[in-house]
């Protein structure tokens, strides 16, 4: 059963444009196209949210994410097509929606919880939850306007999530809070999901998208690009961007490379090796046998302090694990000329199967990708000496009893 079906959704926005300044204007505009005075922001949209499903719209800025979720919300009526939605809905689109600066928090809580559909009584008993998990007991009676960001978000989240939902849409604005915080919203968010709550996200965390999402929605300009699991929809939209990005850079090289400047980035992946324990090269790895992951690279010019990452995923589109030399305090030197980094394992806890391997470098701060490869390289596992476990993974634990 569907909570949301959005059928041939499109909503156009009129652009600002030059007011008229004279009767005579007016009356010389009258007869004027306005078709580029439009913007389509969606274009005829069409799928469906299971009930009890935790659903994601992901794609770039302005890919109508934000458009389609106030239409679902009922913020937005379609310009074509309709919004179906079948239960009751609670939206945290925007830091402190509905408060009132001039109010205190204790009476931002009882407003903002009456207009979302809680009686008094209702209230009053989830009060000091909704203040306890927000974390601002100290200032509940305050004006709100003295809050900072963080506060706000936190209030408006825990408001939000406190009002029994049965269809929660969250608008990205929980990326504010600090980890602690995050981590609460996203422990409740699974908490909610466990009661059959149907909840819409949009979010540009792509890992939350594969681990935590049943379903997702890929948008781009407006225009449905892709429904399917939250890892199919996440590695269809790397791939694109990764393309393009591969497009950009490699027409951006030889540019540079026709001025006599060389290659625009600083460094680049050569190629990746996967080394048995005797050092030899191979695409087969054994069940708890060692296995080494070279990253060669090729740097231009120096590059201080890199990071070199890896993500691993199953043959079924599942990102399995990911890490990088600073995640594993690993102080990476100043690189420059032809070398490789080495991500050792004494024993490789991966079970017997097909996976793939997605290699990054980003500079110091993780906040640049000189190159990454997204799945680029495969590794087959096959089983080793020992008996194999269940699963994807071989947790190596050491079994124990008492009494």
């Amino acid at each position: 059963m569907s909570a949301i079906s959005i059928d041939g959704v499109s909503k156009k926005f009129r652009l600002q444009t030059d007011k008229a300044h004279s009767v005579k204007e007016l009356v010389t505009r009258r007869d004027r196209s306005t078709d580029h005075d439009s913007f389509w922001a969606l274009r005829d949209v069409s799928f469906e949210i299971p009930e009890g499903s935790m659903y994601a719209l992901v794609g770039h800025n302005g890919s109508g994410k934000s458009t389609l979720l106030r239409c679902m919300a009922g913020i937005y009526r379609p310009t074509e097509g309709q919004v179906k939605v079948d239960g009751r809905i609670s939206t945290l689109l925007e830091l402190g929606a509905g408060f009132h600066p001039d109010l205190t928090g204790r009476e931002n809580v009882y407003m903002n919880a009456t207009i979302l559909g809680m009686s008094k009584k209702q209230i009053d008993a989830s009060f000091d939850e909704i203040v306890g998990f927000a974390g601002v007991e100290e200032f509940i009676d305050s004006p709100v306007k003295i809050y900072s960001s963080g506060m706000y978000v936190r209030l408006g989240f825990s408001v939000a999530v406190h009002v029994d939902p049965e269809i929660l849409i969250v608008d990205e604005v929980i990326a504010v809070g600090d980890a602690e915080f995050q981590r609460k919203c996203f422990d409740h968010l699974y908490a909610l999901r466990k009661k059959g709550v149907t909840i819409v996200v949009v979010t540009h965390g792509l890992s939350t998208v594969e681990s935590m999402c049943d379903g997702a929605a890929w948008l781009d300009h407006g225009v449905l690009q892709l429904t399917g699991t939250g890892p199919e929809v996440v590695q269809a939209y790397l791939g694109k961007v990764n393309a393009a990005e591969r497009e950009e850079r490699e027409a951006a090289d030889t540019e540079s490379r026709a001025e006599g400047l060389g290659a625009k980035e600083d460094v680049t992946i050569a190629k990746v090796e996967f080394l048995d324990e005797d050092g030899f090269s191979s695409r087969v790895g054994f069940h708890r046998k060692p296995l080494t992951i070279r990253i060669w690279y090729e740097a231009v010019r120096p590059v201080p302090s890199p990071v070199f990452g890896i993500a691993l995923y199953s043959s079924s589109n599942v990102h399995l694990t990911g890490t990088n030399t600073k995640i594993d305090a690993f102080g990476t030197p100043t690189i420059e000329g032809k070398g490789y980094v080495d991500l050792s394992m004494d024993a490789l806890q991966l079970t017997p199967g097909d996976y793939e391997l997605t290699v990054a470098i980003s500079d110091e701060f993780i906040q640049h990708n000189f190159d990454r490869r997204e799945r680029e390289w495969r590794l087959t596992v096959r089983e080793g000496d020992s008996a194999t476990p269940e699963g994807l993974m071989d947790l190596r634990g050491h079994w124990s009893a008492g009494a």
